[in-house]
């Protein structure tokens, strides 16, 4: 499961980002905290605004206090409404905001069905709450989530998602910026960025074809993980372009 969490200043911004995709049937309320729910998986952002304010002391020095979270699970992890409900409310108390105002909204416009949370992070006092080391902090709890409740490791697949796009973009990069002669130049290019380029060469069918293959390395020059076609990365990246 992967987490995303984000801090502003727009409370009335988050909440009418999720309020207004809810209730254009693109998803449904799960659950609530201090904040009043109908129990109709529809939305009252004005409602939902007061509810907050109410709750907030009005003069607070915490600066940016809206907190808005997306929690992603894995494509083939299939989770009841009930099931995301508790993995909402055990990811937010495990990270100090289980006492907080919450709303908590399953995103339903795409395949991949996920989670909003909208919160604040100043208490009834005014003061902040404990937000120091929270990107790893919710690294460690997603992975304890995804022991909990049997979960896909979904961070690999985002893994492997950010991988190429930074290799893409070194490829474009490099191409565009530099003039080589001989794949022994282009390679010496390539790992100074951790990355290496191979000729690959076959018959298919009858047709000979001839290719390249990116692959990105470590710091001793071995390749790691699966190779990139170059149509994944543009056309310049391509054997007749190169």
């Amino acid at each position: 499961m992967v987490a995303k969490i984000s801090v502003g200043n727009s409370l009335y911004g988050a909440l009418a980002y999720n309020g207004e995709k809810i209730n254009k049937e693109e998803g449904r309320l799960l659950t609530t905290n201090r904040i009043y729910n109908d129990g109709t998986g529809t939305v009252d952002i004005r409602r939902a605004m007061e509810d907050f304010l109410a709750l907030m002391p009005v003069r607070s020095k915490v600066e940016k206090p809206v907190v808005h979270i997306s929690l992603n699970p894995h494509p083939d992890d299939m989770l009841t409404d009930t099931e995301l409900q508790d993995i909402a409310r055990e990811y937010l108390e495990k990270m100090g905001f289980g006492n907080q105002p919450y709303m908590v909204y399953k995103h339903e416009d795409i395949d991949r069905h996920h989670l909003h949370i909208v919160t604040v992070r100043v208490d009834g006092d005014g003061r902040s709450i404990d937000t120091r080391n929270n990107f790893y902090r919710s690294k460690q709890i997603t992975r304890e989530l995804e022991r909990k409740y049997g979960l896909h490791d979904a961070e690999r697949k985002s893994r492997r998602t950010d991988v190429k796009k930074q290799a893409g973009n070194v490829v474009k990069e490099l191409n565009r910026r530099y003039r080589f002669q001989t794949m022994g130049e282009y390679r010496a290019l390539l790992s100074l960025y951790n990355m290496t380029v191979e000729e690959a060469r076959g018959n298919v069918r009858g047709r000979e074809y001839h290719g390249l293959v990116y692959s990105v390395t470590d710091d001793a020059g071995n390749k790691t993980g699966n190779p990139f076609k170059p149509s994944l990365f543009g056309k310049s990246a391509g054997y007749d372009a190169v």
